[in-house]
């Protein structure tokens, strides 16, 4: 960019301003891909597994009747609250839209 009309105070503030819209870019990519993730049905699969793992664990060492029954109660309740936040999230940002 140089020239005649061009300072190299200009150059060092363009080269700058380039350098946080190059940051922005990838702390955004960086976002996109952890909303990705945190959104992602193998990431609830996950947790829905490891929640009744230890839900199952737990009641057997307490000695609760029926452990892996009763583990499916907590499992069950973070699988809906997942798929209702969901429909209720879009609900919410199709109100906010103009």
């Amino acid at each position: 960019m140089q020239g005649e009309h061009t300072s190299p105070h200009l150059e060092h503030r363009i080269a700058f301003l380039e350098d946080k819209i190059a940051q922005i870019e990838a702390r955004n990519q960086f976002v996109e891909q952890n909303k990705g993730w945190e959104t992602s049905g193998a990431r609830i699969f996950l947790i829905v597994i490891i929640t009744y793992l230890l839900a199952a664990l737990l009641f057997v060492v307490i000695g609760t009747p029926g452990p892996l029954r009763n583990a499916l109660i907590p499992t069950l309740g973070y699988f809906l609250s997942t798929q209702t936040l969901r429909s209720a999230r879009r609900i919410w940002e199709r109100k906010l839209q103009p």
